[in-house]
């Protein structure tokens, strides 16, 4: 994917002050959800939002979606190289990059524009208000909603702003009368002052009293506003403790519904059961409309395919296409089957009667690739009866539970044959298809010349421009698979002839499968472990039903 970035200078309003906030726009790819996985996006970083477009010619019909920066954590991914993801709360956007380098420059603008455009900073404040303005608009938004609930405290503040207004005119007036007191008394004529009328005479008993009964309504209305304020504390802290428990209970549910629905992110399992935001809607149905019709195209062509025309094979075998890697690859993989698992660094993975599994460890940029190998034994059946079964088209299907369709799609010789093969969806996984040449043969066993031909199958995979890997709905898988059947007999006694309770056929089983897209290393580990087995039992079993009151095949 080759990305464009465009740096836009554009004037801010608080450029006066220095705040100019870095803006972007680029293509990048977006996940949008479990089906479709990553689209190219054009994304456009401008006034603090993030906001992304199907594409540069789309712009005008507006954004697809749109997320705020200022509170917005930017992380790179910890493996990917290319990736970065844009969260605020629970909306996160996963965006990929075509390069390192691409993603850094990304990275760095955003980063860049939470230092100079965030919360918190200078240009924060000037934009935004001051947090103090901020504060005491929601502290008087509280009081008001507190107030309305509480006339009580209201009263008791009321009362105690009249009782602060007669003390004020109390103390005035005894203060003015005892200065007034105080400049007469040197000159000794107070009490004739009073008498001609020099200064106002004044109650003292009743000024005292009306003091102390004033001091003692102030006292009286602050403890009552204490109280109220204790009240109100008491109920808030209550409020408070109900809240915290909704919250606990709310959390509880939210990881039980998270354990239940899988999170719409890459780094999780695919699958179909994603639950979309509003801004991957109109991706997921868009996209969903198109695959449709490319699911109708290929169901068609398959149709096609399987009901063609009875396949001929080719007259001269040499000189088929095919041929030259057929040889090879059978050769090879015969050769890998003849020779035991040895001290090497084969590992014992499942074990069931007769029935050994063995791997080897290894991975492919990032892709489990682990070479498995299968020992068994199976009384009843020769190993011409196994590979017949096992390479034959029309009974496929009946022991091959996983598949969904299946086309021969050529016809090489009578032992070898292309198939293209649909396996069903498993959920999580993405849904897989497989082509490749099947080819059944026989040698002699080189170390008894006198016994029986050893038969097997090898499957190996192929490429027509018939069948693309990338059609846009399937994963291809990439395998190499063999099944090597060698037959020993009892002899029986009293030279009677030779019957199945006399037959022994000694199976191995090898394969090497590439998923063609990434699973968890320690899951599909997992699903070999278990269903590995359960395949060559299932297998094994179908051929002895198949042949129980047959004659036997050599």
């Amino acid at each position: 994917m080759q990305e464009s970035y465009d740096a836009l200078s554009e004037e801010d309003d608080d450029s006066e002050n220095g705040c100019q906030a870095p803006e972007l726009q680029g293509v990048l790819s977006k996940w949008t959800n479990y089906i479709h996985g990553w689209q190219r996006r054009f994304i456009v970083l401008k006034d603090g939002n993030l906001s992304y477009y199907k594409s540069e010619e789309e712009r005008g019909f507006g954004c697809r979606g749109a997320i705020s920066l200022f509170k917005a954590t930017i992380k790179p991914h910890e493996f990917d190289e290319c990736r970065f993801d844009v969260s605020v709360n629970d909306c996160v956007w996963y965006l990929r990059a075509e390069s390192p380098e691409d993603k850094q420059h990304w990275v760095e603008v955003l980063e860049a524009f939470k230092a100079e455009s965030g919360y918190g900073s200078e240009c924060s404040l000037k934009r935004h208000g001051s947090a103090v303005s901020l504060t005491s608009n929601n502290l008087s938004a509280t009081s008001i909603t507190s107030f309305k609930k509480g006339r009580g405290l209201k009263e008791k503040l009321a009362e105690m702003e009249t009782y602060r207004d007669i003390l004020c005119n109390q103390m005035d007036t005894l203060q003015k009368y005892f200065d007034s007191c105080v400049e007469l008394s040197s000159k000794d004529n107070s009490i004739e002052a009073v008498s001609n009328g020099s200064i106002s005479a004044v109650d003292f008993k009743g000024e005292a009293m009306t003091f102390k009964a004033t001091s003692s309504a102030v006292l009286t209305g602050l403890a009552q506003c204490i109280d109220a304020v204790c009240q109100r504390e008491e109920m808030w802290r209550r409020k408070l403790e109900r809240e915290n428990a909704r919250v606990a209970r709310l959390e509880k549910t939210c990881l039980t519904l998270r354990e239940q629905v899988i999170p719409g992110g890459p780094d999780q399992e695919e699958g179909p059961h994603s639950v979309l935001g509003e801004d991957e809607f109109y991706d997921a149905v868009e996209n969903g409309l198109d695959r449709i019709e490319e699911e109708v195209a290929l169901r068609e062509r398959l149709e096609q395919a399987s009901i063609r025309a009875p396949l001929s094979s080719s007259e001269n075998l040499s000189s088929h296409r095919l041929w030259h890697d057929i040889s090879k690859v059978t050769k090879e993989q015969m050769h890998y089957a003849s020779i035991g698992v040895g001290e090497g660094p084969w590992q014992l993975f499942a074990e069931d009667g007769d029935m050994k599994m063995y791997r080897r460890e290894e991975e492919l940029d990032g892709l489990v690739i682990d070479p498995l190998k299968a020992c068994h034994i199976v009384k009843g059946v020769t190993g011409r009866e196994m590979c017949h079964y096992f390479f034959s088209p029309q009974y496929r299907k009946d022991w091959e539970t996983t598949l969904e369709q299946m086309t021969v799609v050529e016809k090489v010789s009578e032992d070898t044959l292309v198939f293209h093969q649909v396996h069903k969806r498993i959920w999580p996984t993405a849904q897989r298809d497989a082509l490749f040449w099947s080819h059944m043969t026989h040698m002699t066993d080189p170390k008894d010349h006198d016994a029986h031909d050893i038969w097997a199958v090898v499957n190996n995979s192929t490429q027509l421009p018939e069948f693309p890997s990338k059609n846009g709905k399937c994963v291809r898988v990439i395998l190499t698979v063999c099944l090597y059947c060698q037959t020993l007999i009892t002899p029986p006694k009293d030279g009677t002839e030779v019957s199945r309770d006399d037959i022994t056929c000694k199976i191995t089983y090898c394969s090497v499968v590439n998923p063609g897209g990434w699973v968890p290393a320690s899951a599909l580990r997992a699903v070999y472990k278990r269903e590995y087995p359960k395949f060559l039992k299932r297998f094994t079993a179908y051929v002895l039903s198949q042949t129980r009151d047959k004659p036997i095949l050599f």
